[in-house]
């Protein structure tokens, strides 16, 4: 049986893929939210090209014929939609919990256009009640967290990271990277965090998304609701 979430973030995956129109080049994100898009996207027979932001997009998409491009060779998308673990004010974001955030956050700064899809759960009044992703490397990763240590006590938050770990082994990305989750609480300043964590050594980078979304659709008991910045 599905359940509630299930079934708004069946409809926000819906009313994402009736934005996709023929000949376009499309951002096609990861998670169980993403799914759903894809899945409505397939049904619709459209010619357009998908640019998944993970092995696991790219499995299901051609499992429903859409027609795949790869980033770089495709330098420009028209749109990308994608799911999120938090929706704050402004649409700022937190992603990364399907450990694709590096691939997904290069999708999407490459698009015209970026709808995040959700439901009515991931919407908070402040960021960090998930807990952060931060993509490092995996060459001396120990001590590029106790460098995240310090960059999140600059933030004032007095946390440490902690290696996601999955069937007793470190989760690795697509990319060969690893992810470490800070259960930061609140972040009261997302900028400040961003710009502290992106200049660690070693880290990749981190699930804060700012001023990429340009509308959220979210599933709600009485429908899809569209929200802008």
């Amino acid at each position: 049986m599905s359940t509630l979430a299930d079934d708004q973030k069946r409809a926000a995956g819906e009313a994402a893929a009736a934005l996709v129109e023929n000949g376009m080049t499309v951002g096609l994100g990861t998670g169980s939210t993403a799914a759903w898009f894809v899945k409505a996207l397939g049904a619709r027979g459209l010619d357009i090209v998908g640019v998944p932001t993970s092995l696991a997009t790219a499995e299901l998409a051609q499992s429903l014929g859409i027609r795949l491009g790869e980033l770089g060779a495709i330098t420009s998308l028209d749109l990308t939609v994608d799911g999120a673990d938090e929706i704050g004010p402004a649409l700022s974001l937190i992603k990364g919990g399907g450990a694709a955030l590096l691939r997904e956050k290069l999708v999407w700064e490459a698009s015209k256009r970026c709808v995040v899809i959700a439901d009515a759960e991931k919407r908070v009044a402040t960021l960090g009640k998930f807990p952060l992703p931060i993509e490092v490397v995996a060459f001396g990763h120990e001590t590029t967290a106790l460098r995240i240590c310090d960059a999140l006590a600059e933030c004032d938050l007095g946390i440490a990271p902690r290696l996601r770990i999955k069937d007793g082994a470190p989760v690795k990305t697509d990319g060969g990277n690893l992810i470490y989750d800070a259960a930061c609480g609140r972040i009261e300043d997302p900028a400040q965090l961003a710009e502290a964590l992106k200049s660690v050594t070693g880290v990749v980078d981190h699930g804060l998304f700012l001023d990429l979304a340009d509308m959220a659709l979210v599933g709600t008991p009485d429908g899809v609701v569209a929200l802008e910045p």
